[in-house]
C-alpha cells in the first residue's frame, strides 16, 4: 500500500504532443528546446544565396553573417574546422555567396544558426550566367517583343526620370534636355541605383511615376560603373518585369556599352548614355525653329511660283484672239446671222410665191368648175318653183319659169316640152301647149 502511494504521487506523464499541452499540463523549457531541436535537425541541407556581411576565425572555426539579397534578413552562420580551412582566404566580407547549410538550435541558449558545409563565392561570370538565362526565360515569354514597344511622344508635357541621389546622371539629363527645348520639365525620383536594393526602390519609383497623368515618358538612367553594379541590378527579374508592365513608355539610358542589362531590352527606348537620352526625349528647339523657318521659306517661294504660273496663264488667256479681239467673235457672229436671215427671207419668199402660184392654180380651177364659168359658155340655169329644173318632164307647158344666164336673168313661160330619150334610136317626144298646137292649125290654112 505504502509503495503504491508513493508510486501515485510521483511526477505527471508530459503530452506527447504540442497540441496536447495546456496551462495545467505544459512542456518544461528544456523539453520545448529538444523537441525544437528534434524538428530543426530534421531539415536537410539546402544551399542559400547571400551576401557575407562579417567572418573571422577563432580556433579554427569561422564565425559569420548572412544576409539576404534584397531584405533586412540575416543569420548567423559557423563553418567548423573541417570546412573553415578551405574557406578562409577564399570568401571575403560582403562577398555574394552561396553556401549549403543546415539549421541547428543550441539547446542552452536557444540560439538558431547555420552549421555551413560548403560554401564559395558567386563569381560574376555566375551571375551573367543567371542574367543569360533569365533573358531567355523572358524573351520565351514574350517581354522583349519588339511589336510591345510603345512610340515616345513627339514632346513630353512632363518626363519623369528615376536616377540616383545628385548623380551626375541626373544633372546630364537636365542640362542637355533644357539645352535641347527649354521649356521641358521633369518629376524626379532618387533612388538607390546600386546593391541589392536599387531594384526595388527603382520598380517602387516607376510605379509611382507610371500612376501619374501628367507623365508622358519615364527615363531610368545611372552613369557608368562596374559591371556588377550595373548590369546585375537591372537585370533583376522583378524590375524587368513592372517596366514591361507599365502604361508609359519607359527609356533605358544605362551606361554601359560592353554588356547591356536586361532593362535596355525590355524598355520601349535604349540611350547608350544619360546624355544620349535627351536627344531621344525632346526635340531640338533651335533645330525646330530653323526647320519652320525653312518651311515658312519653302512655302513663300512656292505660293510665289504658283502665283507666277497663274499669272503666266491668265497673260497667255488674254493674248488669245477670242479675248484681245472680242469684236471679232460678235462681228463674225453677225455675218453668220446676216447670212441665215437672208437665207430664211429667199426661202420665205420662195415659200410664198409657191403658194401664190399654188392658189392662182387652185383658184383657176375652182373657177373653172362654179356655175359661173358654165353660164359665161352660154348655158343658163331653170328654175321653177321648186327649185333648178334638171328634167324637162318635170314641167308642163304654161309653167313660169326663171331663166339665169351669165349676165343676169328674166321670167319664161314654158310652151313646149321636148323629153329627150335615153337610148339612140328613141325618138324625142315633144308636148305643145294645146294654144300653140290652135294656132298653128289655125295658120295652117292661111
Amino acid at each position: 500500500m505504502t509503495g503504491s502511494a508513493e508510486q501515485s504521487s510521483g511526477p505527471a506523464a508530459l503530452p506527447a504532443t504540442s497540441q496536447e499541452t495546456s496551462p495545467d499540463t505544459p512542456w518544461p523549457l528544456s523539453h520545448f528546446s529538444g523537441k525544437l531541436k528534434a524538428h530543426i535537425e530534421k531539415v536537410t541541407p539546402t544551399w542559400v544565396e547571400g551576401q557575407l556581411v562579417e567572418f573571422s576565425m577563432r580556433n579554427g572555426n569561422a564565425w559569420m553573417t548572412l544576409r539576404d539579397l534584397e531584405q533586412e534578413i540575416s543569420f548567423n552562420a559557423v563553418a567548423w574546422r573541417n570546412v573553415a580551412s578551405g574557406l578562409d582566404g577564399v570568401v571575403q566580407p560582403g562577398a555574394r555567396v552561396v553556401a549549403q547549410v543546415k539549421p541547428n538550435l543550441y539547446a542552452k541558449t536557444g540560439r538558431l544558426s547555420l552549421v555551413t558545409h560548403q560554401m564559395r563565392p558567386v563569381g560574376l561570370g555566375d551571375l551573367l550566367a543567371r542574367v543569360e538565362q533569365l533573358k531567355r526565360q523572358l524573351g520565351a515569354e514574350g517581354l522583349f517583343d519588339p511589336a510591345r514597344k510603345k512610340p515616345l511622344p513627339v514632346l513630353p508635357r512632363r518626363i519623369g526620370l528615376i536616377t540616383g541621389r545628385d548623380s551626375d546622371a541626373k544633372k546630364d539629363i537636365l542640362r542637355n534636355t533644357r539645352a535641347r527645348w527649354a521649356a521641358a520639365e521633369f518629376e524626379i525620383r532618387e533612388v538607390a541605383t546600386q546593391g541589392t536594393a536599387a531594384p526595388v526602390d527603382v520598380s517602387v519609383a516607376l510605379a509611382e511615376l507610371d500612376a501619374r497623368d501628367d507623365v508622358d515618358v519615364i527615363v531610368i538612367a545611372r552613369g557608368g560603373g562596374a559591371l556588377e553594379e550595373v548590369v546585375l541590378p537591372f537585370s533583376d527579374e522583378r524590375l524587368i518585369r513592372a517596366v514591361s508592365e507599365a502604361s508609359t513608355p519607359v527609356v533605358s539610358a544605362i551606361g554601359h556599352e560592353a554588356d547591356r542589362p536586361l532593362l535596355d531590352e525590355v524598355a520601349d527606348v535604349r540611350a547608350s548614355t544619360p546624355t544620349g537620352s535627351a536627344r531621344l526625349l525632346v526635340v531640338d528647339e533651335a533645330v525646330e525653329r530653323e526647320q519652320i523657318t525653312q518651311a515658312r521659306s519653302r512655302m513663300s517661294s512656292g505660293v510665289e511660283r504658283m502665283i507666277g504660273r497663274e499669272v503666266e496663264w491668265l497673260a497667255a488667256l488674254r493674248s488669245r484672239p477670242v479675248l484681245a479681239a472680242p469684236e471679232t467673235m460678235v462681228a463674225g457672229r453677225a455675218e453668220e446671222i446676216a447670212g441665215l436671215r437672208r437665207r430664211a427671207l429667199v426661202s420665205m419668199e420662195s415659200a410664198t410665191a409657191r403658194a401664190q402660184d399654188w392658189i392662182g392654180q387652185a383658184r383657176a380651177r375652182v373657177t373653172a368648175l362654179s356655175p359661173q364659168s358654165t353660164l359665161d359658155r352660154g348655158y343658163a340655169v331653170v328654175q321653177d318653183g321648186e327649185g333648178i329644173v334638171r328634167d324637162a318632164a318635170a314641167l308642163s307647158p304654161g309653167d313660169d319659169v326663171r331663166v339665169m344666164v351669165a349676165s343676169g336673168e328674166f321670167d319664161a313661160e314654158v310652151r313646149t316640152i321636148r323629153e329627150r330619150r335615153g337610148g339612140p334610136d328613141d325618138q324625142d317626144r315633144t308636148i305643145q301647149d294645146p294654144q300653140d298646137d290652135q294656132t298653128t292649125q289655125d295658120e295652117e290654112p292661111r
